[in-house]
């Protein structure tokens, strides 16, 4: 069986940076799954099966293509029941969609606002030309507009993750005392800092750094595969 997994670059093809790529790394980790990771640059996406995502990940199972990371790791759930589990039942699901709301709405964002130079400057030319256009569209202002409130974001960074750092009084993991896709999902949006700006804003001995330690050291130390920036 081949299985690939297309995953975000930079003009470094070494340097995987999308938190939505991490989300289905851990995913495939956490099942024992062998894979392939693809580089593939923005402009690369669209030929990917023939045009079958506008967006990475895609997880290739030996011919099945099945984008977007929530999507395949339902998929993965359900195509390797045998294997430790994602969700551990309905419940982890829900807290995974409840979890990826907060990440998308609450995190990234603001990860938006303080890497985003960072991200421009690590991809090829055509990518930057296709990243500037697409993201002062959606920003409605140029990037360095964006980016010149960075040190500002940095400063608040580190309230954002509240909600993160209460819950690690409880509980090692979200998913408890071991780690489900709920915790890949807010481990690939600081992995995408790391990798693309760092995280020094998050003191060393802040509650979520061990627990990012912990998630990076996972897997035979996957998260580490890609030096931080």
């Amino acid at each position: 069986m081949t299985r690939a997994l297309y995953s975000l670059c930079g003009a470094d093809e070494r340097r995987f940076f999308s938190p939505h790529c991490w989300k289905a790394v851990m995913a495939l980790a956490h099942k024992g799954l062998d894979f392939e990771e693809i580089p593939t640059t923005y402009a690369r996406i669209r030929a990917i099966g023939g045009g079958v995502s506008s967006i990475v990940p895609v997880l290739d199972d030996n011919g099945r293509l099945i984008p977007d990371s929530f999507h395949i790791a339902l998929y993965l759930e359900e195509a390797y029941p045998e294997r430790p589990s994602l969700f551990n039942g309905e419940g982890g699901k829900a807290l995974s969609r409840m979890v990826e709301g907060y990440s998308q709405m609450i995190i990234h964002p603001a990860i938006m606002r303080i890497a985003l130079l960072d991200i421009h400057a690590n991809l090829d030319e055509e990518d930057k030309a296709y990243f500037r256009q697409s993201r002062e569209a959606r920003l409605g202002k140029p990037l360095e507009v964006v980016a010149a409130d960075s040190e500002a974001e940095k400063a608040a960074f580190g309230a954002k993750l509240e909600p993160l750092r209460h819950m690690l009084k409880f509980q090692p993991f979200i998913g408890g005392q071991t780690p489900l896709f709920a915790d890949y999902i807010v481990f690939g949006a600081l992995q995408w800092l790391r990798v693309s700006a760092g995280l020094a804003m998050l003191a060393a001995d802040d509650p979520v750094m061990a627990w990012f330690e912990r998630c990076l050291s996972l897997h035979q130390s996957r998260g580490r595969t890609v030096t931080a920036a």
